[in-house]
């Protein structure tokens, strides 16, 4: 596709892609801040190391509903792939609860703000600031795009060039493969 129309179409892509993301966000956000919230006041741990274990209770339920609702297209050719794909996953969801538990470290001990209402509006500003970052890791470099583009061949007998997939060279990103020249 080119031309006028391929810029909407992949958007269109682009919308799809962060709105199944975004789903699961939410079923995790509701489990990060239930957990959250249930072991603060039942458990009466303190405030981070709460937040700690809510947060990879909710990257438990993410990768799920990551791998088998949003990226569920993106395919896992052999078990060595599935491994890499879960390592980066943990690697990425590991800095992202480092950044989310760091703004209510930075809140709840560096201000003395560790109020139940205080508590909620950062984890919650921590949740969105981690989000953002791993959106982009995921996306990038966990659930990469699975195939490449048909390329043809010429040496199959009988003059048929076959296609074989090559992968693509950088990530499918719409903002970097959109063809900008007026057809």
């Amino acid at each position: 596709m080119s031309g006028r129309h391929a810029v909407p179409s992949r958007l269109g892509g682009l919308y799809r892609e962060v709105a199944k993301f975004g789903l699961v966000g939410i079923s995790g956000f509701v489990v990060n801040l239930a957990i959250f919230n249930l072991i603060r006041n039942l458990a009466q741990w303190q405030t981070v190391r709460a937040s700690v274990l809510a947060t990879a209770c909710a990257i438990m339920t993410n990768y799920l509903g990551l791998r088998y609702f949003t990226y569920r297209d993106r395919d896992q050719e052999s078990r060595s792939s599935r491994r890499r794909e879960l390592g980066l996953f943990a690697f990425f969801s590991a800095v992202g609860l480092v950044i989310e538990n760091a703004v209510l470290y930075a809140t709840t001990y560096g201000f003395g703000w560790d109020g139940t209402l205080a508590n909620n509006v950062w984890k919650f500003v921590g949740i969105g600031i981690a989000t953002l970052f791993r959106f982009w890791s995921y996306r990038t470099w966990v659930f990469g795009t699975s195939g490449g583009e048909p390329v043809p061949t010429a040496d199959a007998p009988g003059g048929e060039a076959p296609v074989h997939l090559v992968p693509p060279a950088v990530p499918a990103d719409p903002f970097l493969t959109v063809s900008w020249e007026k057809t």
